[in-house]
């Protein structure tokens, strides 16, 4: 299993039509294969700063897989004129730790 973390820079005066937006798109994430859940976390020091954990089975489910998708175009579509700059992304493998699985259950 492996977590994708996807930053969010949001405009400022942005932050709820963000969430709202986010809300609309969401469901074209647990669509995608391998998909096993996801969290949208606001930053606390940085409110404009949202972080986006998504639980893949596998990176290729990520990367190639929804990333090359209709679904992720559309997901981003909804979403890019809310961000203040490009989201950064990257991926983390899970240690197997039973704390792992449930960060995105809880």
């Amino acid at each position: 299993m492996i977590y994708e973390i996807a930053s969010f820079p949001v405009k400022p005066g942005q932050l709820d039509a963000f969430e709202l937006a986010f809300g609309r798109v969401a469901h074209l994430l647990s669509r995608a294969q391998g998909y096993q859940g996801h969290r949208l976390l606001q930053g606390i020091e940085e409110p404009s700063h949202f972080s986006l954990i998504v639980q893949w089975r596998s990176l290729q489910d990520h990367t190639p897989g929804f990333e090359a998708s209709e679904d992720h175009r559309v997901f981003m579509r909804g979403l890019e004129e809310y961000l203040a700059a490009e989201p950064a992304v990257y991926h983390v493998r899970s240690t197997g730790s039973t704390q792992d699985a449930r960060i995105l259950s809880a």
